[in-house]
């Protein structure tokens, strides 16, 4: 596979949020959001032996494993990955961006699901199928860069009823673009249990990208 990096970080967003935790950043993505934080790994990465990823992981004092990108999914031995994780004992987390396919992953993935809203440029390649192979152990999110997102995502949790499929509904502001205490006033406001959320490693390393 095509690992960008992996590193041992405070994971910042999440039901898992605060909790130590082995990350694998996969190199690839065919998504280009306007906020994106990690185009380093559109086109960065080294190539690594199933092997190799596992005893880098196992470098690292925690149970607590996250595949994110780029985009995870366009790597098809990803599957053979989460697997060999679930089996070696870890909590396994992926974070997709919502427009691939998400059908025939281990049923013990916690999957963390984007759906983008309009102001990141990709709302068009949503893949609304994806809500079908989401359970009550994953996650959808929002990253919200105006009030005209908001509202949009408000629709979307409404029409899916994605709190009744999932554990956690989460929105999440741009980081730099959205006040926190708007997002926090329109989530209060809209009544909807939706949980605001923001990014816990952001906060502690504001002015550090890679590796955290």
């Amino acid at each position: 596979m095509r690992i960008n990096e992996i590193f041992h970080s405070i994971q910042g967003e999440s039901s898992f949020v605060g909790w130590p935790c082995a990350f694998i950043r996969l190199a690839g993505c065919n998504q280009r959001c306007s906020y994106c934080d990690t185009s380093y790994a559109f086109d960065e990465g080294t190539e690594m032996s199933l092997s190799a990823i596992l005893e880098a992981v196992a470098s690292h004092s925690t149970r607590l494993a996250l595949v994110t990108g780029g985009e995870p999914l366009l790597q098809p031995e990803l599957p053979i990955l989460l697997s060999a994780l679930l089996e070696e004992g870890y909590t396994v987390c992926l974070e997709t961006g919502g427009h691939m396919p998400l059908g025939g992953l281990d049923p013990r993935v916690h999957k963390i699901m984007d759906l983008k809203c309009p102001s990141s440029g990709m709302q068009g390649n949503n893949l609304y199928g994806n809500i079908r192979h989401l359970t009550r152990s994953d996650e959808v999110k929002f990253v919200v860069g105006s009030r005209a997102d908001f509202d949009w995502a408000c629709r979307v949790v409404v029409e899916y009823d994605l709190p009744a499929r999932v554990a956690n509904v989460l929105f999440s502001p741009v980081y730099g673009g959205v006040r926190y205490s708007d997002l926090a006033r329109w989530v209060l406001d809209c009544r909807l249990p939706v949980r605001m959320q923001l990014q816990l490693h952001r906060i502690i390393w504001p002015d550090i990208v890679r590796g955290v």
